[in-house]
């Protein structure tokens, strides 16, 4: 039984304050629906870092970060030291109730942050580039594209079109292909799986 795919538009992500009050996050998904910060099996969401400061810590969740627009931000994570994200740089998996402190290298940056509980759910984030058309690998749990730039997915529904920040939410197990509307595409793909 696969589920049809859901188009989250960029224009109706969910806008609210961060868990420690010092930014604001806008949230693609959560599972499940609406389910509070406390108490989401997984959750997908996009930060305007404007200052540097302390991450908000979710005890008992692994995130995985992602810089998605601006120079970059080094962060100091208890226990893994220092790393430094930016668009360039693969995604960083790291506990998300480590004390986590960061710092801008270079004016406000975008972040792109996948959350899941530890236990019920994990997640792997991926940074793709398209220059022809490119299937998605299937997976057992779901798996949510969000385009950088224009692109079309082709799914058994048909074509869904996605414009930069779009989410597209598909099964895991059915077929999806991305199809670039320029020369090429770049998207990040979310998969969750339950553990």
């Amino acid at each position: 039984m696969h589920n049809k795919p859901r188009l989250l538009r960029n224009s109706g992500h969910r806008r609210m304050p961060w868990k420690n009050g010092g930014g604001e996050t806008v949230e693609v998904i959560v599972h499940p629906e609406g389910a509070s910060l406390s108490d989401f099996g997984w959750r997908v969401s996009m930060a305007r870092v404007a200052s540097d400061g302390p991450f908000s810590v979710f005890p008992g969740i692994d995130r995985t970060l992602a810089v998605l627009a601006g120079d970059g931000m080094a962060l100091s994570i208890e226990g893994l030291g220092e790393r430094l994200l930016t668009p360039a740089s693969a995604p960083l998996a790291f506990p998300a109730d480590a004390q986590t402190t960061a710092r801008l290298t270079g004016g406000p940056i975008t972040d792109l942050n996948v959350m899941t509980r530890r236990g019920a759910f994990r997640h792997r984030l991926t940074h793709h580039i398209a220059r022809d058309a490119l299937a998605l690998p299937e997976t057992t749990g779901e798996r949510l594209l969000l385009a950088l730039e224009p692109l079309g997915v082709s799914t058994p529904e048909g074509l869904v079109g996605l414009q930069p920040l779009d989410a597209l939410v598909l099964d895991g197990g059915s077929a999806a292909e991305i199809v670039p509307a320029g020369e090429e595409t770049a998207f990040y793909l979310v998969e969750i799986t339950q553990d």
